[in-house]
């Protein structure tokens, strides 16, 4: 089996709503790191030098591979990335190898095998 990793850039706000519906599309799990800043196309505002910028999350899924665009398709939609700038980003990048992930080989196969 291979996979892929999801990573999600998720304004702290739709956090929760992201993972719930990355799980509803097939992710099995999720790691969030948070309290991530950056910038995008539009640099931040800033008061007295502070950013004004809402705190974002790292949301990282690891996934199989058949379902990946479609868990990373509605991370889209959930996260509003294409609505506004600055709302977020998703990505996905090829694992050559992982480890620590049998128990979520053995429920991913049927569904897999299902989709193929």
């Amino acid at each position: 089996m291979h996979f892929k990793l999801l990573i999600a850039l998720v304004e702290e706000d739709k956090t929760d709503a992201v993972l719930h519906a990355a799980r509803e599309a097939g992710a099995t799990g999720a790691t969030v790191i948070s309290q991530a800043r950056g910038e995008g196309l539009l640099k931040p505002k800033t008061f007295l030098g502070l950013a004004l910028a809402a705190p974002r999350d790292v949301v990282l899924l690891l996934v199989e591979e058949h379902m990946a665009r479609n868990i990373l398709e509605t991370i889209n939609e959930v996260g509003g990335f294409d609505s506004r700038p600055g709302a977020g980003i998703a990505f996905q990048i090829d694992v050559e190898d992982a480890v620590g992930v049998a128990h979520q080989v053995q429920e991913l196969r049927p569904k897999v095998e299902e989709e193929l």
